[in-house]
């Protein structure tokens, strides 16, 4: 493996280019997106797929998961979890390839010369965050991974994570096909946050593409993405920006880093913080600006998620950790049938729609 294999199993987030984007998946390929328009992402590297295909190609690995997919019964909930988990086991008993290992040593000393920068270890599948097809979820994501052999280790179980029962399932229904799909893996500085949650730039529940709805909690993010917890809701209108709703919730715990045991941790909030707002209103027209920018540079309406890290100066410290395109209301025609109302309602929709058609 010579030199220059061995660095293309490496795509810094800053250096990444369209190019490279079909081998970094959708969540990276978006970071870098986002820091090549100037957006606040925290730094960071993939590993490409060419890494995740070499280690399927390593000692027959390849065959042993097509053998095993090839058995499982989707309909079968047992007999899928129990070849699900044959699948991952055999990716992550198997050791990696010397020289991705060594790649990824070498990029994470170069993010950490004193190998203690805590960092999220995150999965970007290829076939993830299309227009069509958010694949949210999927696949895992650890976080507050410090030291260079923890980050090879969950390296290796994003990769196996592409074969649980649910990813699976999901690719089976939306034709994505199975060992077609690559994964490459996201490694990027821990945000401390503060509060943190997601974006969409249009209201999930009616598809008002004029509304921007922001779902936050206090700390880290992803009980808000996972639904653990109610959060506070933000309806802020896109035009004028300006918040036209909002609903605090009692929020009993927040997730936080645990520094001293290098993992996150959920700590109970004090009753006299539970109801305070997660985000003062210049932190909602922060990230609904945020959301609109994206929406606006990508072209079609985003999932937006985000952070407030609490170690950045205040007018620096609001985050992008991710940009998706929103796939529910965006696949959705626009009607087009015209309704014809009868009785009284059509005549007076008849006599007033000069009127309204002046408004």
């Amino acid at each position: 493996m010579g030199a220059d294999a061995a660095a293309s199993f490496i795509v810094p987030f800053e250096a990444a280019c369209e190019d490279d984007f079909p081998r970094i998946g959708g969540k990276c390929a978006s970071l870098a997106r986002m820091i090549a328009q100037g957006v606040r992402v925290p730094a960071g590297f993939a590993v490409a797929t060419d890494a995740y295909a070499l280690h399927l190609r390593s000692n027959g690995l390849e065959a042993t998961i097509r053998d095993r997919l090839s058995r499982i019964v989707l309909d079968d909930v047992d007999d899928e979890e129990k070849l699900s988990h044959e699948i991952r086991d055999a990716i992550v008993i198997q050791p990696m390839p010397a020289a991705v290992e060594q790649s990824i040593r070498d990029a994470y000393r170069r993010m950490s010369p004193d190998g203690q920068l805590p960092v999220a270890v995150r999965s970007s599948a290829t076939a993830e965050d299309l227009p069509d097809a958010s694949f949210a979820g999927q696949q895992d994501t650890y976080l507050w991974v410090v030291g260079e052999d923890a980050v090879v280790e969950k390296v290796k179980a994003c990769w196996a994570s592409l074969f649980n029962a649910r990813a699976i399932s999901y690719r089976a229904e939306n034709g994505l096909g199975q060992i077609d799909v690559l994964m490459s893996v996201g490694v990027q500085k821990m945000v401390n946050a503060s509060a943190a949650g997601v974006a969409m730039t249009l209201d999930p529940i009616n598809g008002d593409r004029t509304k921007i709805v922001i779902d936050s909690a206090f700390g880290l993010g992803e009980p808000v993405v996972s639904g653990e917890i109610t959060p506070d809701n933000f309806v802020v209108e896109k035009v004028l920006l300006q918040v036209i709703k909002q609903r605090i919730s009692e929020k009993d715990f927040e997730l936080v880093a645990d520094r001293a045991a290098r993992r996150t941790v959920e700590r109970v909030i004090a009753p006299e913080r539970r109801t305070l707002p997660s985000l003062t209103n210049a932190q909602v027209l922060a990230v609904a600006r945020l959301a609109k920018s994206l929406e606006r540079s990508m072209g079609c309406p985003q999932d937006v998620e985000w952070a407030i890290d609490a170690d950045l100066p205040e007018d620096e410290n609001l985050v992008a950790l991710q940009s998706r395109p929103e796939t529910v209301w965006s696949q959705k025609k626009k009607q087009t049938t015209a309704v014809y109302e009868t009785g009284i309602a059509g005549v007076l929709g008849t006599l007033l729609a000069p009127v309204q058609a002046k408004r």
